[in-house]
């Protein structure tokens, strides 16, 4: 089994400049490693190069300098092109975006028809996906009439049925109401834990990063911290000095170690975190 997914390294990227402006240096020398099977979460501000970095990860965009390898195909090879983005598919801020058809399960097999994959194949294959995302009983809806979460679910479903390694998800939720964030956040992590798929989640959300089992923290076009979520959240300075926030939890936690209490500042859920004050107050 192969155990990494996406291997980048010392990647450059520089946006081109016109005949008035000159080219902007996004990356130099930038490093990362994807375990195959894992979920990440690549989280940082607006601006800060998270989306140019997925871009990388399927090639739409390749490397000034450095490589990077999916699967051990170089992104710059374009004979590998088709087979990279079988097996990396992207999912992006609105799903609008990526819905071709009227009915749902058109849309769905769109992708493997433009793959050349079989008729009777493409029929497993859009029930195979509309069932892992939930939606298989959507599947003659128009996706118009459907509400975001639903709608970016098909998206996701449409990558599925292309059958890739990896998915990348460029803000999913941006353009979601609560419940709509929630329904996409769950459908992520049951394709990861259950299938197996890799997932990297690209967000400014503190509480969707709570739910990778990595968190890879970008600032500036480079990577400030890198870790489990506990690890990641509970360097509280640090994050607020690159401009970012802490889970509400971590920051409650935060603020009472800084008034004189002795808590962890690693409960990240809001049952953990209640935990931790429970069990505080009855030592106390």
């Amino acid at each position: 089994m192969e155990q990494t997914a996406i291997v980048v390294d010392q990647l450059t990227y520089d946006y081109p400049g016109t005949e008035e402006t000159s080219p902007v240096q996004v990356f130099e020398g930038l490093d990362l490693i994807i375990e195959a099977g894992s979920f990440v979460a690549v989280l940082g501000h607006n601006g800060c190069g998270k989306s140019t970095l997925a871009k990388h990860f399927n090639a739409i965009l390749l490397p000034t300098g450095g490589s990077v390898h999916v699967y051990g195909m170089d992104t710059r090879d374009e004979a590998l092109l088709l087979k990279i983005r079988q097996q990396v598919g992207m999912v992006f801020q609105n799903p609008d975006n990526q819905i071709v058809s009227n009915v749902v399960e058109e849309d769905v097999a769109f992708a493997p028809e433009n793959l050349g994959v079989p008729p009777e194949e493409i029929r497993t294959r859009v029930d195979e996906a509309l069932k892992l995302v939930g939606m298989f009983q959507y599947r003659e809806h128009a996706p118009h009439m459907l509400s975001g979460g639903q709608k970016q679910r098909i998206a996701i479903a449409g990558v599925i049925a292309m059958r890739p390694k990896c998915i990348v998800l460029d803000e999913p939720t941006a353009m979601l109401d609560p419940q709509g964030r929630r329904e996409v956040l769950a459908t992520i992590r049951r394709l990861n834990r259950e299938n197996h798929i890799t997932a990297v989640l690209i967000t400014h959300h503190m509480p969707e990063a709570v739910l990778a089992d990595r968190v890879v923290v970008m600032t500036d076009g480079g990577i400030l911290t890198d870790g489990t979520p506990k690890e990641v959240f509970t360097q509280v300075e640090l994050l607020r000095a690159a401009g970012l926030t802490v889970p509400e939890t971590t920051m409650l936690l935060y603020e009472l170690r800084q008034a004189g209490f002795d808590l962890p500042l690693d409960a990240l859920s809001v049952e953990e975190c209640a935990q931790t004050l429970r069990d505080f107050l009855t030592k106390a």
